[in-house]
């Protein structure tokens, strides 16, 4: 499934490289986005509810606020992320790196963390586990 359009009209799809892109407020869910590098990307108020993220760089990301209910997150990087109130609900973030994310009141409940590597104090942070 096709992200959108590029500024050179190309499609976004999986595998991409799009290091720094500006997709904020963009309805990206159920997109199949896995290892697509996103480092960085500007994505604040993005849907991604459901989207397939696996194993996707998103270090450094702006996700602020970002819809991510359900999405599958698994193996992606999203060290030094900022995840502020971000709703993350029953997302998959096993073996997720997180490390120096911002989570200041992001929403967990029901995701999976299994073997992610989370910040010291999220739980302290998060909205909801």
């Amino acid at each position: 499934m096709p992200l959108g359009r590029t500024c050179e009209n190309r499609p976004i799809t999986r595998d991409m490289l799009l290091p720094g892109v500006d997709l904020r407020g963009a309805n990206l869910r159920g997109a199949d986005m896995r290892d697509a590098d996103l480092a960085g990307a500007y994505m604040r108020d993005a849907h991604l509810v459901g989207a397939d993220l696996t194993g996707v760089n998103l270090a450094g990301a702006d996700l602020l606020g970002a819809k991510m209910m359900g999405a599958r997150l698994a193996g992606a990087c999203l060290k030094d992320a900022e995840l502020t109130d971000a709703n993350l609900t029953g997302a998959d973030l096993r073996d997720a790196d997180l490390a120096g994310s911002y989570l200041y009141g992001t929403r967990l409940a029901g995701a999976d963390l299994s073997g992610a590597k989370l910040p010291p104090d999220y739980e302290e942070n998060v909205r909801s586990l």
